[in-house]
């Protein structure tokens, strides 16, 4: 609640209002410095408490390594009606031609069951993926296994 005994009604005219003879009480050295000094030194209590990941090292991603997408052949014959609706894969008279590289798939994995002869063209498959694809009698084609 205010009111109008404040300690300053009484410093008033005493030009330092009892800081010291010279500029005591003005500058940054007051607050202990201007900005985020001192955080690793005598502003340590705040930084614990308040902002702890300021220093040290937190991961790193490498850049050469990439993310490989992958799908499974159980999930690509659930989507399957759904490729068709959106032309992203073609009806042959084999069965269902499907370019997985087109769709954003690096790799084909064999989890799952598959229940119509699929075309797949991908970058690279595991095994029990083109066993399962070859199976009912479709046929895989990509560069690595």
């Amino acid at each position: 609640m205010p009111h109008k005994k404040k300690k300053v009604r009484k410093k008033r005219g005493s030009r330092t209002h009892g800081y010291g003879q010279v500029g005591q009480h003005r500058g940054g050295g007051q607050r202990g410095g201007h900005g985020k000094v001192g955080f690793q030194k005598h502003k340590w209590t705040y930084t614990v408490k308040y902002d702890a990941d300021r220093f040290g090292k937190h991961g790193f991603k490498p850049p050469t390594k990439r993310e490989v997408r992958v799908i499974n052949v159980g999930e690509l014959d659930e989507q399957i009606g759904r490729l068709l609706a959106n032309k992203q894969a073609e009806k042959t008279k084999d069965g269902v031609k499907v370019y997985l590289n087109r769709l954003g798939y690096d790799k084909l994995l064999g989890k799952g069951e598959v229940t119509r002869p699929l075309s797949v063209q991908v970058e690279s498959h595991s095994k029990s993926a083109a066993e399962k694809i070859e199976e009912t009698g479709g046929k895989i084609s990509g560069t690595k296994q």
